[in-house]
């Protein structure tokens, strides 16, 4: 996931894919993709540039040039962000946190040496320096706070981070680098050759206070690292009544995660409760923390640092086969048929160093330490993935449609440690792959002059095998096979064009997305899925007006609601503090002017109007050790941006 993000700067489009999409973007779109398209280099001189600023200290550059002549073409992309953490932070020598500094660069050629070939080389970097994520305890408050998730927190971390984690301070530092090459050949009128291949490498580093207090406690990092490459080649084929395309990809990835541990013994033990005798509690109410070590040690020692770490390596090696045929049948009526075939091989690796503490004669987290001796485990897979369509065209203004797809999440071959007689052995758990059935049936429609457009669809989904992500005892996270559950749902959308100058859309969305109630699929049986919210709706209204002149008015102002969420699959409080969050409305609002002859624009903005407060998360690593902590959604965001178009 370190390397999946990524800022969106000078987008061509966005288009959401629900449902399983094999043959079309392959087997990792298992329940939907998000394709995002970047804008291409172009032969006509063209540029932009944008400057923004806001509250929080918040300020932004980005923009784009792009020329060249008719067989070399190319453009140049860039973006940087910069905002100061809207969640305050007393610790010293710490950063408030939810604090961003982005910069993206996407440099891009355009080849067209004829008319029938067109070479795309486009090359992303990304790099991120943010501050800490906001983990609040409600256990224990800082220093002359309370415990509310959106009051200032008092996270320290570890005294110890630099030696331990590699950074001192709490944040996020990651780059991302992406190269892309992909040809278009048309072969003749009918056919056309297209190659895709792409290598994508990450490298993260995330220091974070799991605890969420003052106390050095529960001090994580996790340091990411990720190579991957990816060859496709495609075959389409366009005619009068078939449409048409096959191929073969490779896929292969090689990455890793350490995830480094820091506390101070005495500490660690008192806050999870193995040091009744003392009878003192974790953090003191005027906000100090008890360190028992001088105690326990009869004043030979004054602190006892502990650190340990464990690793999980991985890598997939993925081929595949497709094809996919779309036949029109009669003028109204066009049938789709789909398959890939996917082969892959794994290899996760593992591996753990956690010393007997002083204090406990044994390592703090419940951990077998394999003493940096890596244990590995490896599986071969392969699986069918169809898909099917049928769409049926009322009239030209009206279309229906079903289809049915396969998705698959690939098996996990889970490598862990356990103690025998005959020392630390490996512990190998394969987690099966979990397959999901959508069923999709739906309507799309518009009035003759386009004034209404309407769309209503209504899915089911059947999983075999759901996979799960949960934490064990020592806040490593895990994947588990939860058994079958179902996904029922029905969405509708519609925009009115209300007047030359006034448009409005709305959206309104239903889901009952549940794991079975079967005692076969054990504690989490009838448990909601995380995040998923059982009602979402949508609405806005977006206004342009000629104020005469060379002069645009442009607004827009959109409202969203989202019920109710649970942040973990258990559903469940944990240390009696409720891992949910209620129903969240947010409004935002944008009103710009626009200089149409002079080509600029000035534009005010606003995200979370009227200030909100909500979850984003809850839980998390510290809930593994009782100490669930809570993170806050943002605040109001509001500024203002100028932009200056060149062409």
């Amino acid at each position: 996931s370190r390397g999946s993000y990524f800022e969106l700067f000078d987008i061509e489009r966005v288009e959401v894919v629900k449902g399983p999409q094999a043959t079309l973007f392959g087997t990792a779109a298992s329940v939907g993709a998000l394709s995002v398209t970047t804008r291409k280099p172009q032969e006509e001189f063209e540029a932009a540039v944008t400057l923004g600023t806001g509250n929080f200290s918040a300020k932004n550059v980005n923009g784009f040039i792009t020329g060249g002549e008719q067989k070399v073409q190319g453009r140049l992309a860039f973006t940087y962000k910069e905002r100061d953490g809207y969640v305050d932070n007393i610790a010293q020598n710490q950063p408030d946190l939810h604090g961003i500094e982005r910069t993206g660069i996407r440099p891009s050629l355009r080849f067209t040496p004829n008319e029938d070939l067109t070479v795309d080389l486009v090359y992303n970097y990304e790099k991120n320096n943010d501050t800490g994520t906001a983990f609040k305890s409600r256990r224990f408050a800082p220093t002359g706070g309370d415990t509310s998730p959106y009051s200032f927190v008092e996270a320290s971390g570890s005294p110890l981070a630099q030696q331990v984690f590699g950074k001192s301070d709490l944040g996020v530092e990651r780059t991302v680098k992406d190269l892309n090459l992909t040809a278009n050949w048309d072969l003749s009128e009918h056919w056309q050759l297209t190659s895709i291949s792409a290598k994508r490498s990450f490298d993260s580093l995330e220091v974070f206070d799991a605890d969420g207090t003052q106390a050095w406690f529960l001090e994580f990092a996790e340091d990411a690292v990720g190579d991957q490459f990816s060859q496709e080649l495609r075959l389409n084929y366009s005619g009068d009544k078939l449409n048409s395309f096959f191929g073969v990809s490779y896929f292969d990835e090689d990455g890793s995660q350490l995830v480094p541990f820091s506390t101070e013994e005495s500490v660690f033990l008192n806050c999870i409760g193995r040091l009744p005798t003392f009878n003192q509690p974790c953090i003191n109410p005027n906000g100090t923390v008890n360190i028992l070590t001088p105690l326990l040690t009869q004043g030979q020692l004054q602190l006892l640092p502990y650190q340990g770490s464990y690793q999980n390596f991985g890598e997939n090696t993925a081929y595949s086969v497709f094809a996919d045929f779309s036949y029109a049948i009669t003028k109204e009526l066009e049938l789709t048929a789909g398959l890939r075939y996917v082969d892959e091989d794994k290899t996760s690796r593992y591996a753990s160093n956690f010393a007997n503490s002083v204090l406990a004669k044994a390592p703090l987290l419940p951990v077998v330490s394999t003493n940096g001796q890596i244990f590995s485990a490896e599986g071969s897979f392969d699986a069918w993935l169809p898909r099917f369509n049928a769409l049926y065209r009322l009239n030209e203004q009206l279309n229906v449609y079903a289809t049915i797809s396969k998705g698959r999440r690939s098996e996990v071959m889970d490598v862990g440690s356990a103690n025998s007689a005959a020392g630390v052995v490996p512990r190998v758990t394969e987690i099966p792959a979990e397959y999901i059935w959508n069923y999709e049936a739906g309507i799309k429609g518009s009035t003759a002059n386009n004034e209404l457009r309407y769309a209503v669809s209504m899915f089911y989904q059947d999983y075999q095998n759901f996979q799960v992500s949960l934490r064990d005892d020592a806040g490593n996270t895990y994947t588990a096979n939860a058994g079958n559950a179902k996904n029922i749902g029905i969405e509708t959308e519609l925009s009115v064009t209300l007047t030359d100058h006034l448009d409005w859309f709305a959206n309104l969305a239903w889901i009952d997305a549940k794991i079975d109630d079967d005692s076969s699929n054990g504690n989490l049986a009838g448990n909601r899925f995380r995040l998923q919210p059982e009602y979402t709706a949508g609405t806005g209204l977006m206004h342009s007006y000629e104020l005469g002149g060379e002069y645009q008015l442009n607004s827009s102002l959109i409202y969203s609601f989202r019920s109710d969420i649970f942040f973990e699959e258990a559903n469940a409080p944990v240390a009696g503090f409720d891992i949910s969050q209620g129903a969240v409305q947010l409004t935002s609002l944008r009103i710009g002017l626009e200089n149409t002859q002079q080509h600029w624009s000035a534009t005010l903005y606003s995200s979370n109007l009227f200030d909100k407060e909500y979850l984003v998360d809850a839980g998390n690593t510290g809930g593994a050790f009782g100490f669930p902590s809570f993170i806050p959604g943002a605040p109001a965001f509001f500024g203002i941006e100028f932009t200056k178009s060149f062409m």
